[in-house]
């Protein structure tokens, strides 16, 4: 459970210790959180705006939240784990250690990080929704065994992963921008740091989806292109679209979208479904205006149900609201499902997600 603006649950299924009954920001919170990554700030403040999610109260502006420490903590983090491979790895060449790297900076293994350390215990926000995806992520953490490379039985919430970029950059500014340092610090906090053996024990998503797609003698292509500081990569099988992802960094796009289309073509291993059954899925910034419209036109002359949309997320103060919706339509080819971009307005939101299932359906050949 993790702290909340009114209050602050005693319980994870990872610890069954009770919380301190101080306020979140009290030093004693600091104090904690210090004693967990084993460094203690100059700047206090940069610890609690690295654990402070957009929804909680006080968080008025981006600039007392983590959002721009978790900016800046993405590439860091990635700069100081690329630099540990190069050194510790001199036989692997560049696509191995791309492989490695992006396991090592996965949102899956960071949140593993961030439950392995109890940092979600003090999370400061007031999401319930998100409180709810946390608690089921941490419960199935504390039935894995071994570590897992590319992701367990449940999704791993992007915020786990956010804190700790957060808390990495939080101390990188501490120290005054000392990467060498830096690494020195968190080295121990990102344990256990993925080896090629354990990548060897656990197949990669990429060379997985291949080799089903190569058994079922289907034609598989991943396509990359970039949107502003986003690499965006989408899969085809047989020229139909499957599915798609994006991060900063190519590597990371590639594996989440693989990861993504082994969901969704399980028939490739269960011979269970059809591809027509699959909803496909897409993450970019695509957009057409008038898109709702568009879409509601359309499934009306194609005689397909009608577009039904959702919120599924509403975060951040009042006046900065941002919210990130999805729709669904019922076709001849089966139900598709797309979640859009976030947006400042339920209607843009809206419109994202409308614009990104038009262009799944118009590469999958269904337009």
């Amino acid at each position: 459970m993790m702290m909340t603006s009114s209050s602050r649950s005693s319980s994870s299924s990872s610890s069954s210790s009770s919380s301190s009954s101080s306020s979140p920001s009290s030093p004693s919170f600091v104090h904690s959180v210090e004693k967990i990554i084993g460094y203690c700030f100059k700047n206090k403040k940069l610890l609690e705006d690295a654990l402070t999610h957009s929804s909680f109260p006080s968080s008025s502006s981006v600039s007392s939240s983590y959002e721009r420490l978790e900016f800046l903590g993405d590439p860091i983090l990635g700069h100081a784990i690329s630099n540990h491979l190069f050194l510790s790895y001199p036989t692997l060449d560049p696509g191995q250690l791309s492989l490695l790297r992006a396991a090592n900076i996965s949102t899956e293994k960071l949140a593993r990080v961030a439950v392995r350390h109890h940092l979600h215990l003090f999370l400061r926000h007031n999401s319930p929704p998100l409180m709810l995806k946390v608690k089921d992520f941490v419960e199935a953490v504390a039935e894995e065994d071994d570590p897992v490379c590319y992701g367990g039985m449940v999704k791993a919430p992007k915020v786990l992963a956010d804190i700790v970029e957060s808390v990495v950059a939080a101390i990188y500014v501490d120290i005054d921008f000392d990467l060498r340092r830096l690494w020195m610090i968190i080295r121990g906090f990102l344990e256990p740091i993925i080896t090629p053996d354990d990548l060897l024990q656990q197949p990669q998503p990429v060379t997985l989806l291949f080799e089903a797609c190569q058994k079922n003698g289907k034609q598989i292509d991943i396509k990359h292109w970039r949107d502003g500081v986003k690499s965006i990569a989408s899969v085809y099988v047989d020229g139909q679209f499957v599915a798609s992802a994006s991060a900063e960094q190519k590597d990371i796009a590639r594996l989440d979208a693989a990861k993504a289309a082994l969901h969704k073509l399980s028939y490739l291993v269960t011979a269970s479904s059809s591809l027509l059954d699959i909803c496909p899925g897409i993450d970019g910034s695509f957009q057409i205006e008038a898109a709702k419209q568009v879409l509601h036109e359309l499934c009306g002359k194609k005689r397909w149900s009608k577009p039904e949309y959702c919120i599924e997320k509403d975060a951040g103060p009042p006046h900065e609201k941002k919210f990130v919706c999805s729709v669904q339509i019922a076709t001849d080819y089966g139900r598709f499902e797309m979640t859009g971009d976030e947006k400042s307005r339920v209607k843009d939101a809206e419109n994202s997600a409308a614009s990104l299932l038009i262009r799944a359906l118009q590469e999958s050949n269904y337009l």
